[in-house]
């Protein structure tokens, strides 16, 4: 196959991909698309501070501060004093009934998609799948941020996350 076809290809599924994920998780939490990040990064890393969990969602300081307002406010987190002057974000019941509803929405479609392919073509997809991510995490180079609407318990359910070996591997094997 023409290699500029390839690519053309594999941009057009990334998009509507993208957009399937994007309209699940955003319709399910009723969020917007960074909300909807958040919530799920917050899952898995309670207490994160405002100036982190916008670096994990790709927004600026003040950007993160409105968006976690907007959170507190739909009753799906909540700001809690840390020590000394640290305040993490932590989800509400309401926020963590929320993720898994966003993580079911987004499931269900890509689930779909992947029912075109027998299982030998999936298990070949896996393994191609895992190397693009890889190469992926060579060019984004922070693991948090490229699987900040990840499922994360499903990925490493019996198999290692091609994304945290890449990043474990550029460190060094550490």
């Amino acid at each position: 196959m023409h290699e500029q076809r390839l690519a053309n290809l594999l941009g057009a599924a990334s998009l509507a991909v993208t957009d399937l994920v994007l309209a699940g998780a955003t319709g399910a939490g009723r969020v917007s698309a960074s909300g909807a990040a958040a919530l799920i990064v917050l899952a898995d890393a309670p207490d994160l501070g405002v100036t982190e969990l916008g670096r994990r969602v790709r927004l600026t300081q003040s950007a993160a501060a409105r968006m976690v307002d907007g959170l507190e406010a739909a009753g799906l987190a909540r700001r809690r004093r840390g020590e000394g002057r640290a305040v993490g974000v932590r989800l509400t019941p309401a926020g963590e009934d929320a993720v898994r509803d966003m993580l079911d929405a987004r499931g269900a479609p890509l689930a779909g998609v992947l029912d075109v392919l027998d299982d030998d073509e999936r298990e070949t997809f896996g393994v191609l799948l895992g190397r693009l991510l890889a190469r992926l995490y060579a060019e984004i180079g922070d693991a948090e941020v490229m699987c900040r609407l990840c499922d994360r318990r499903c990925c490493v359910s019996g198999a290692v996350c091609p994304v945290g070996q890449a990043e474990r591997d550029a460190a060094g094997g550490v």
